[in-house]
């Protein structure tokens, strides 16, 4: 027998492929990057955690397909923000069942706890997602509450020991704390969200952007990252705020932005829409100015793509906060 593990990376999933494997089932953790998981980088985090439980990792970069399929039509809506949770699990499980003839594999499996989460993790919404992953065969099975939940057909054949699962329910985390300690799994990221669309501040960006603009792929990375402003003839400025945020920008491929810096003064990486007007292009060059180690009284010499054009900075941030998204 072997499963198709639905793996976030969080302790849940880490937890539901152990507890599969220990019944002698091999266990292939299956990634999904659908673009808004977080700013960093987490292969090496999956490897470790897959590493603890002996199972192996494959990462599916699906965020092309997610743009196109779930983020802007979700059939069952979004939560608080930009998430459609439902959809997107539905979309997860959908992409990772396609993969069950490669892998040879009979099931799949999640770490998802009947009532975690509000949105997604109801028992009514679990059952959407069955229907949005088009699992006609029952095929999905979630270790951690399945007690709780109608047996698959995982368990109606004989392929799992239902009496190894469990019964966990809610947003306590206790039970899965307890064990990690029995299972000695370390090192685990503790609960959080993980998801960037739940927060206000990506769905105003996100709002904000497809106004102007088709998000696109590329466009993924320039939306998680540093001070967004929207200026007066409607071009984007994206401002680091620190050296993180520097170094991702300047790795961001994007051919709808020029970079922005300032000539022989220490200064923010910034980005700012390659359609710009004159108005909106000075503009820019004196809040970025105004981000930097420079005095109210001198005047600036900035790059801009290949252009390169003086400003000063404002003498207060104040001047031009009705800009920020």
């Amino acid at each position: 027998m072997k499963a198709l593990a639905l793996f976030s990376g969080g302790l849940d999933s880490t937890l539901a492929m152990k507890i599969i494997g220990l019944q002698g089932i091999e266990v292939q953790a299956i990634h999904v990057n659908f673009g808004f998981g977080g700013t960093k980088d987490k292969r090496a985090h999956l490897e470790n955690m897959c590493s603890q439980v002996g199972a192996k990792l494959e990462i599916l970069d699906l965020r092309d397909k997610y743009i196109k399929e779930v983020l802007f039509s979700p059939k069952y809506g979004y939560g608080s923000a930009f998430n459609p949770c439902i959809d997107c699990h539905g979309f997860m499980f959908r992409h990772t069942k396609n993969l069950l003839e490669k892998y040879k594999a009979d099931f799949m499996i999640s770490g998802e706890v009947v009532g975690q989460r509000p949105m997604s993790q109801r028992k009514e919404a679990m059952q959407n997602v069955q229907k949005l992953s088009l699992d006609e065969d029952n095929l999905i099975l979630r270790p951690l509450c399945a007690k709780l939940l109608p047996e698959t057909k995982p368990e109606l054949e004989g392929w799992v020991d239902r009496t190894k699962l469990l019964d966990i329910e809610g947003r306590s985390r206790t039970r899965q704390i307890k064990l990690a300690e029995d299972f000695g799994i370390q090192d685990y990221e503790r609960p959080a969200g993980g998801c960037m669309l739940t927060e206000q501040n990506t769905a105003k960006r996100i709002k904000d952007f497809i106004k102007y603009d088709t998000l696109e792929v590329d466009d993924m990375n320039t939306l998680k990252y540093g001070r967004h402003l929207r200026l007066e003839d409607n071009a984007k400025l994206i401002i680091g705020r620190n050296e993180q945020d520097n170094k991702m920008l300047e790795n961001t491929i994007s051919k709808k932005y020029s970079c922005v810096k300032i000539v022989d003064v220490m200064g923010p990486y910034s980005l700012l829409d390659i359609k710009a007007s004159k108005n909106d292009k000075e503009m820019a060059a004196k809040i970025i100015l105004s981000y930097a180690k420079t005095n109210e009284d001198e005047i600036y010499k900035l790059k801009i793509g290949d252009e390169i054009i003086s400003a000063s900075k404002f003498a207060s941030k104040d001047e031009f906060a009705k800009y920020f998204i």
